[in-house]
């Protein structure tokens, strides 16, 4: 057996078998639970075994997961990848602020090779952070050679992707009728197995005479599921929903976002028809979808999974999606309790379940469960190894899951490891070129900050301000105001 230090990683060769020994290992797999000191045994692209003490094929490479915690990858089920190139850009941005940069003003701009280098920092992004199978909700695809933009940088990083073909420009009951977008799918997603899957993006606006009908029909054609913004208030409501429930288009498989401002009506035909719901709860808090909806989702049995949106205003880990789902679910709760004079004694929603969301609901969500999701023999090796030496943070080490939820970071993650292949090891990529992506993103920032111009790039970066309106107050705080002006005398006085 070959013991794996940080300047070794030549070890992880194709074809070697690697073990994880000595880590406490989250199988989110109901017959097998925690396993503490746990090893997990990795043979060619599948989870071999997990146990205690596995022996092991000679030349086996070994990680030593001491202290550390062995989980399933993890799984976001909506991120606008090609946003990341203005990383941060709309930090204070309301929804409305986004819809004007992005459907009005500036979306037009963005070139294929724009599309491209968001696409490939965010991928990197993902695996750095453990998120080993992402979503790209990818509705900036003007043109096919857009798309293929996209899937080229996907298929540059040893992920596992799913393309969610969108154009938020263009009418979805036309873009995916048009013969390139059938070609697309024969040339870039057909025979590719599982590390490049695709889904369908658009939103359904709740139009009487329901025109994305067409695009539906196109994704019933071609076997491919359906991702939507639902419920997002002020964008798309009920009407959407029962439009889609009435023509017979919603499927186990169509993935519901944010879901956060729907009517017990239409909760009941998303759970009816075995629909999921991806939710983004730093999201939803910052942008106004409407409240995260998971005490919603809970009561009417809707399925769950987690994603982050867009780093063009939020996280994009899923460690900042768990903590954030957890602490509204509970707010809220406290709230209400509250508002009837009550005291919450015992919370509903729990840091396992957040976990449970964050890897398994998503692979459930994708139609992926049979494969990843869980540390289960048998299925695809995606792995995360959370372990930091280094850091005061991972000690000790008590409640596992309450520990990913709300202590753990992307800065533990130790090991990433993508069917089977490490991609990730001691904190370090490997053999991922983060330099190229760097400069790709660079080159999309001037040209964007060329095409708008100055004033318009400031403009759209510092949002005008909401003012408060102050309430009056009846204490006139006469005593304070006399020892400050006291004080500023003496000051004064001090510095003649």
């Amino acid at each position: 057996m070959s013991q794996v230090s940080a300047d070794s990683a030549h070890l992880f060769v194709p074809g070697r078998p690697v073990v994880f020994r000595n880590a406490t290992v989250l199988t989110i797999d109901p017959s097998l639970g925690i396993v503490e000191s746990g090893d997990v045994l990795v043979v060619d692209n599948r989870i071999e075994a997990v146990g205690h003490h596995l022996a092991v094929p000679d030349g086996t490479a070994e990680i030593d997961a001491t202290d550390g915690i062995l989980m399933p990858g993890m799984v976001d089920t909506h991120r606008h990848m090609w946003q990341t190139a203005l990383r941060g850009f709309g930090a204070d941005w309301t929804l409305t602020n986004y819809f004007m940069f992005y459907y009005i003003n500036w979306g037009k701009i963005f070139r294929p090779d724009d599309i491209y280098a968001g696409n490939l920092l965010s991928a990197i992004e993902a695996i750095e952070a453990g998120v080993t199978t992402t979503v790209d909700w990818s509705h900036g695809l003007q043109t096919i050679e857009h798309a293929d933009a996209a899937a080229d940088a996907l298929e540059a990083v040893p992920g596992r992707f799913v393309l969610a073909y969108g154009n938020l420009l263009g009418a979805p009951w036309q873009w995916t009728k048009a013969p390139e977008f059938a070609d697309f799918i024969r040339r870039r997603i057909d025979g590719h197995g599982d590390t490049l899957r695709m889904q369908i993006a658009f939103d359904v606006t709740g139009d009487p005479a329901f025109p994305e009908k067409a695009a539906f029909e196109v994704a019933r054609e071609f076997n491919l599921p359906v991702t939507t913004h639902a419920g997002v208030w002020g964008a798309t409501n009920d009407n959407g929903i029962r439009l889609m429930h009435e023509h017979g288009f919603m499927t186990p498989s169509t993935i519901y976002v944010h879901a956060a401002t729907l009517s017990e009506d239409s909760y009941h035909r998303i759970a009816a028809t075995g629909g999921y719901a991806s939710v983004s709860s730093e999201s939803e808090q910052n942008a106004g979808q409407g409240y995260p909806p998971t005490w919603l989702l809970r009561r009417h049995n809707i399925p769950v999974s987690l994603s982050m949106d867009t780093s063009v205003w939020w996280s994009a880990d899923l460690f900042s999606a768990m903590r954030s789902t957890l602490s509204a679910d509970r707010a809220r709760e406290h709230m209400e309790a509250h508002k009837q004079s009550n005291t919450v004694t015992l919370s509903h929603l729990r840091a396992e379940q957040v976990v449970n969301w964050a890897t398994l609901g998503g692979a459930k969500a994708l139609g992926m469960d049979s494969i990843i999701g869980s540390i289960t023999p048998g299925k695809r090796a995606d792995l995360v190894l959370i372990k930091n030496d280094e850091s005061s943070v991972m000690f000790p080490l008590l409640n596992p899951y309450g520990h990913v939820v709300f202590q753990a970071g992307r800065g533990d993650v130790h090991t990433v490891m993508v069917d089977g292949k490490v991609v990730k090891y001691d904190h370090r990529l490997q053999g991922i070129d983060l330099a190229k992506a760097k400069q790709a993103v660079m080159k999309t920032v001037e040209y964007a900050h060329t095409s708008m111009g100055e004033q318009a790039w400031n403009e759209a970066m510092n949002p005008e301000q909401a003012t408060a309106e102050l309430i009056d107050n009846p204490y006139k705080y006469t005593e304070r105001e006399k020892a400050q002006q006291q004080g500023n005398s003496a000051s004064a006085a001090t510095q003649e």
